[in-house]
């Protein structure tokens, strides 16, 4: 086989790894997302916890660097510490390490039974929480396949006479396979990925123990620069815990290299295989880094800060933010233009509506007068742009109108609506449980806590499609939306049986919580309720719409 083959066998399995990866995490993102953000938000209050529950959510989420960039949000929203913050990204660190390790074992048998049952579910419902279990279970499929294809393309590189010689020279130069083991993380975008892939050539016996712990720390600086890289653009308070994980990470492995260059170790204790040996290696240096920043995290954040404000340049000059509107005058005379401009309007206001809907369960959380102001504020907005869009569809309706354009001018003119009651319950409904809440100094139960994000989670996901279906007027999606109210109708009912239960057992805090509790999940059905009906016209346009029940498929 020629050596262009090979390589092309050997790039293909790597683009599957890659895709299998992001699979996965894109999977666990979807369906769990929101749920283990507020898990997240809620345990980095303790140092310990805030570790676990990094390592915890990068296993999940198959990405230390998802993990740094989630939590660089929380400091810069003043949610968490920043010291919190810098132990959640070494935990992280922690976790996708262990998954590289899980991964590395023989897995061949999953291949088939994580592809039929991952495939099943994805095919056989509609419903959202099965079909991106299924997705995920597919991707790990897919990950572990991709395994066993880049050791069986790189089988021929054993007999190559070039590979010995490549080896033998990055073996003599380790600062020029630490770099090149850094770029190539970079590219991938995933230190698993990178890992995986030394491991599975490792254990081929293209790469030595020795050489592959120098690669081992070239990627954990790679890793390390991929977050700040991906938040250059970003404000200040974001950057810093990823500039401290660079601190930490970064310096950390050229620390390693140097002691590694200067006493040249054997690594025999790290494992029976080169394999094992390159992967444990990868743990134990990001346990080290663990170590060493408990006692540092504090430090590291301060210098962090600094850092950043060095890089942070004063604005010259500031121009004033006008709130442009797309509800262009000299377009009405042309309907379709006109609806055009509304259409982009009323996407502005979805925008709004989704940042309070997800602003409000942070709320319950952590609130104060300026947050509170901030989101009310957001309302007003709603209200004047809703009041804006129907004076302007109504200029429309002057002129003569197709009866597409009609029914479209009538959707618009629903949607805004449907979104300025919405924006009302989030303001003057769930607001108020929050005043009271905080006001009484009132605490969810664990339980009842868990049960109200994972509610929320899935009417910010029905949201997310409303607003896809308003632009792509998509009968699958809309009937999708539809059959989620449906599945949330019966999630409402578990709940609600669930917090009767916790009062009937006398739990104090769901005795002191629960109008609050009630009153929060009937105004988030009610959101949904609100939101779902928005796909009905497309539904009724292609007579999938029966009364007021989906037609059977």
């Amino acid at each position: 086989m020629s050596g262009s083959v090979v390589l092309l066998h050997l790039a293909g399995a790597v683009a599957l790894m890659l895709f299998a990866t992001r699979m996965v995490k894109t999977g666990v993102e979807r369906a769990y997302g929101d749920v283990l953000r507020h898990k997240l938000r809620a345990t980095m209050r303790n140092p310990v916890m805030a570790v676990l529950a990094g390592t915890g959510l990068a296993i999940a989420l198959q990405s230390s660097t998802a993990v740094t960039l989630l939590v660089g949000s929380f400091a810069g929203s003043g949610i968490v510490s920043g010291a919190a913050g810098q132990l959640a990204v070494r935990g992280a660190e922690i976790g996708s390490a262990l998954v590289v390790k899980l991964l590395t074992f023989d897995l061949t048998l999953l291949v088939p039974l994580c592809l039929i049952t991952g495939t099943v579910m994805f095919m056989a419902t509609e419903r959202r929480d099965w079909r991106q279990t299924g997705r995920i279970l597919v991707g790990i499929g897919l990950l572990i396949l991709s395994l066993e294809m880049i050791g069986q393309a790189s089988e021929p590189l054993r007999n190559s006479q070039l590979m010995p010689v490549i080896i033998n020279y990055f073996s003599g130069d380790s600062i020029t396979a630490y770099l090149l083991a850094a770029l190539i993380t970079w590219l991938f975008q995933s230190s698993i990925a990178a890992v995986l892939l030394m491991a599975t050539l490792a254990g081929r016996g293209l790469i030595t123990p020795e050489l592959g712990v120098v690669l081992i720390l070239g990627v954990n600086l790679g890793s390390s620069i991929i977050a700040p890289m991906l938040t250059r653009s970003s404000g200040p308070e974001v950057r810093v815990v990823p500039i401290g994980n660079l601190l930490m990470r970064g310096l950390g492995s050229l620390v390693m290299l140097i002691l590694v260059m200067i006493f040249r170790p054997h690594f025999a204790f790290l494992g029976a295989t080169a394999a094992d040996q390159i992967v444990n290696a990868h743990i134990l240096f990001n346990v080290l880094i663990l170590l060493a920043g408990l006692p540092l995290a504090g430090l590291v954040y301060r210098a962090s800060e600094k850092i950043v404000a060095l890089g942070t340049k004063a604005p010259a000059a500031t121009l004033d933010v006008v709130e442009l509107s797309a509800l262009n005058e000299s377009a009405l005379d042309v309907p379709s233009q006109a609806l055009a401009n509304a259409t982009r309007e009323v996407v502005r206001v979805c925008e709004t509506v989704e940042i309070m809907l997800k602003r409000i369960i942070e709320l319950y959380e952590s609130a104060d007068a300026g947050k509170i102001k901030a989101l009310a504020a957001l309302d007003d907005r709603v209200d004047r742009k809703h009041a804006a869009i129907k004076l302007y569809l109504a200029k429309v309706t002057k002129n003569p109108l197709t009866e597409d354009e009609a029914l479209r001018c009538q959707e618009l003119i629903g949607a805004c609506v449907k979104l300025e009651q919405v924006g009302d319950i989030i303001v003057r409904n769930m607001l108020v449980h929050v005043k009271k809440k905080f006001d009484r100094g009132l605490e969810f139960t664990d339980e009842g806590w868990s049960e109200l994000c994972a509610f929320h989670a899935s009417v910010l996901a029905n949201a997310r499609l409303a607003f896809n279906v308003l632009v792509s007027r998509d009968a699958e999606t809309a009937r999708q939306l539809v059959l989620e109210k449906e599945r949330l109708r019966d999630a409402e009912k578990e709940t609600s049986a669930s917090h009767f239960l916790r009062l009937r057992e006398g739990t104090a805090k769901s005795v002191e919580t629960s109008s609050i509790h009630l009153d929060t999940i009937r105004d988030l059905k009610q959101i949904n309720s609100l939101l779902a009906s928005m796909a009905y016209p497309v539904l009724e346009e292609r007579g999938l719409l029966g009364g007021s029940r989906l037609k059977a498929s």
